[in-house]
């Protein structure tokens, strides 16, 4: 089963700033809603967790 693609609350609405981020088998991906055929980048849970700590 695939795992559901969240769209960030703070990816600014209207204007196309869509970031989008799900959990995998090993920690985080995070894309561009506006182009995911472009794929997306992983990062370890750790990682994850330290991003959203900095930015917080």
């Amino acid at each position: 089963m695939a795992v559901k693609w969240r769209k960030s609350s703070r990816s600014g609405g209207n204007q196309g700033n869509c970031v989008e981020a799900r959990a995998n088998g090993y920690g985080y991906e995070v894309r561009d809603s506006k182009t995911p055929a472009l794929g997306a980048l992983a990062v370890s849970a750790a990682d994850w967790r330290a991003f959203l700590t900095s930015v917080r």
